[in-house]
């Protein structure tokens, strides 16, 4: 087994846990030299002397994306602004984006998180990395280039959109790894197939870094077949540097969070107390090696656990499971709670089926309902009585996964939105009182 830093990946949890506590002692004392936490540490009555165990975190407040916004756009800044070299931000199109802080120091960090999750699944200085991710204020491009970079590999900084040339690219170049989104790794794939390209066999693909957006295992391993390729889960987001946060290993068995740039709990997103391991919750972090911007207990809204045991990479850094979704973006109907993931397994099963849906909830008389659009292969038949027996088939497997009955259509592939390259999922319609 080979590490990109095997002293730090493999440190014991006694001695993790010592490293956590020291760099969250400085975090702490940097922190309350931002407006923001200088006020909050006020107004609970916290100084960072409080602070002398890593359980003592549990006294500090939780941080919401709400604060951020607040905050905007230089309340978080915890060294002075001449220092700062970069701003990414979030794409929110109402009222203040999250906007995130970095200095030099802070980007050599994240430069080197990325590499190490790329070196971990087998990527090298030979390989040559195509990124298909949005450049600009979105993380994803800037994170993995420079990630790349560190590690030496060949990098060609495509950017979204544009599948032939992105094909062409991949094709001339010799591409060996892609960071893609799942939704758009299975049209690249269509796309190829409409071209007479068969991946597995006219491209030197071998690994796929894929996020950015929930999917589930069934995506995953379509992604896998139709590319020939390993695909790898990738967990990131702006506040906490963007793309690298965790990362699957070949196990490909959860995501090793790297507990010595973050520190993690998981908490039941109603009580707000912490949830043992292997019980799903909301995920929490604390940066624990930021400047220009560290955030303490930062509530990200997503739902995993801590998966128990001991990896066989031989890593030690904790393993977090498949995201199940977020708990903003759970849908209650009819007294059920049910998350988008859960219909896209289902749909994921059938050859049938595109990679794109959408989930529209609407009132209908007294009573809401689900209507769920999933585009068609466009390989696939459109004899009438064959897709009858399909949508019934489907709408089957729904009811049992969902406890409810969905309104299940077929529709043309390429005929759902999309936004910001990503897939549009849920419309929710209902009439509110």
């Amino acid at each position: 087994m080979e590490y990109w830093q095997k002293e730090l990946e493999t440190i014991s949890r006694e001695n993790l846990e010592k490293f956590q506590l020291e760099k969250l002692q400085q975090t702490i004392r940097q922190a309350a030299n931002s407006p923001f936490y200088k006020q909050r540490f006020k107004e609970s009555g916290i100084t960072p002397s409080d602070i002398r165990s890593l359980e003592d975190l549990k006294n500090i407040p939780f941080t919401t994306k709400e604060d951020l916004r607040n905050s905007y756009p230089y309340g978080m800044a915890a060294i002075p602004l001449r220092k700062c070299v970069r701003i990414h931000s979030s794409s929110g199109t109402t009222g203040n984006p999250t906007v995130v802080l970095h200095s030099a120091k802070d980007l050599d960090q994240w430069a080197n998180q990325v590499a190490r999750c790329m070196y971990m699944v087998g990527l090298r200085d030979t390989d040559i990395f195509q990124n298909t991710s949005g450049y600009g204020m979105f993380t994803g491009g800037l994170g993995f280039q420079y990630g790349a970079e560190r590690l030496g590999a060949l990098t060609v900084p495509a950017a979204a959109g544009n599948t032939k040339r992105q094909i062409k690219f991949i094709k001339d170049f010799g591409t060996t790894c892609l960071h893609i989104i799942p939704s758009y790794a299975t049209r690249l794939a269509e796309v190829m197939y409409e071209m007479g390209i068969d991946p597995r066999k006219d491209t030197k693909l071998h690994t796929v870094c894929i996020g950015a957006e929930p999917h589930s295992e069934e995506q995953r391993r379509r992604i896998e077949e139709l590319l020939g390729v390993k695909a790898y889960n990738c967990f990131g987001m702006s506040e906490m540097n963007g793309p690298g946060v965790a990362f699957e290993c070949p196990e490909q068995n959860g995501l090793h969070i790297w507990e010595d740039y973050t520190i993690v709990e998981i908490i039941d997103p109603v009580t707000l107390q912490p949830v043992p391991d292997g019980q799903v919750g909301e995920l929490v972090l604390t940066t624990i090696n930021r400047e220009a911007m560290p955030l303490l207990r930062y509530r990200t809204r997503d739902l995993t656990c801590i998966l128990p045991g001991d990896c066989p990479c031989g890593r030690t850094h904790k393993r977090l499971a498949r995201f199940k979704g977020r708990s903003d973006d759970m849908i209650i109907l009819k007294g059920v709670n049910l998350f988008p993931i859960q219909i896209e397994k289902i749909l994921m099963n059938f050859k049938e089926l595109g990679s794109n849906y959408l989930i529209t909830l609407e009132t209908v008389g007294n009573s809401d309902e689900m209507f769920i659009d999933v585009e068609l292969s466009e390989l696939f038949t459109d004899d009438y009585s064959v897709l009858q027996r399909l949508t019934k088939e489907i709408t089957r497997q729904l009811k049992d996964e969902l406890l409810l009955t969905p309104r299940l259509k077929l529709v043309a592939k390429g005929s759902l939105p999309t936004q910001d390259g990503k897939a549009v999922r849920v419309k929710d319609l209902r009439k509110t009182i």
